[in-house]
């Protein structure tokens, strides 16, 4: 069976059942540094990695652009850990699907300029999905030991028509 999944936009408020939006206008405090020539926008995600041992890794993931309409066959989930992904391009266009199990209906969102997200433990999403161009992500996760990547192939297939929401 293949079921629509429309796209929306990716707010604070609609995606914090899965992790958090992160973006500069996140930021519950902003702080003058480096002798006031830049701002710190403090503390914008929950970054999860200890479990088990775990540590932070800093990773650039290259997406290769994935062609409308797509179709959402899977999904994978980070047990021990938060995972983090921003353009380093800022106007590259990327979808983020999340569901809160496997069997559940997903979410899709359309995340714009200058938004990354960060996936809470445990959140189930799909891969990146870049529009239009290759792009680099740089990506926060955990690394360590123990088994942190699950992958589930969906019952039904979400179809994304498009990414206007």
């Amino acid at each position: 069976m293949i079921r629509d999944l429309s796209v929306e936009v990716l707010t604070r408020a609609a995606f914090a059942p899965y992790g958090d939006v992160i973006e500069a206008d996140a930021a519950s405090e902003r702080h003058a540094v480096n002798d006031g020539t830049a701002t710190r926008f403090h503390d914008i995600a929950r970054i999860d990695t200890a479990s088990h041992g775990g540590h932070p890794l800093l990773s650039i993931f290259r997406a290769q652009p994935r062609a409308l309409p797509f179709d959402v066959v899977m999904l994978e989930s980070h047990p021990l850990g938060s995972q983090a992904f921003v353009p380093l391009d800022p106007a590259l266009a990327f979808v983020v699907v999340v569901a809160t199990d496997p069997g559940a209906e997903p979410r899709a969102f359309l995340a714009r300029r200058g938004q990354g997200v960060n996936y809470h433990r445990g959140t189930w999403h799909h891969p990146l999905i870049a529009l239009e161009r290759v792009g680099d992500f740089l990506v926060v996760d955990r690394g360590g030991e123990g088994h942190n990547c699950d992958e589930v192939a969906l019952d039904t297939i979400w179809r994304i028509g498009h990414a206007n929401p």
